[in-house]
């Protein structure tokens, strides 16, 4: 699970075994997490699963992934060309 970004207490990172899925992020703070789609055509956001995250903290964290989506791209990207 590589850790590919830090902010404001939330932990974004990728898990290695989720086979062949889209480009996502895993976010995590306490017992807070979700999972977000990276759409390349659109450059969006789209929610996968949330539990434990109120809605500030999920717009919260949608914008973090916005402001970094090309980091966070790239970050995926580099990590499925490895395994």
């Amino acid at each position: 699970m590589p850790t590919v970004l830090l902010v404001r207490g939330w932990r974004f990172f990728f898990y290695s075994n989720e086979g062949q899925e889209p480009p996502h992020i895993h976010v995590k703070r306490g017992s807070a997490q979700a999972k977000f789609w990276l759409n390349i055509e659109s450059l969006g956001v789209e929610q996968a699963y949330v539990r434990h995250m109120t809605q500030q903290e999920q717009r919260q964290v949608q914008q973090i992934i916005s402001a970094h989506f090309e980091e966070l791209l790239d970050a995926w990207q580099e990590f499925e060309r490895r395994k």
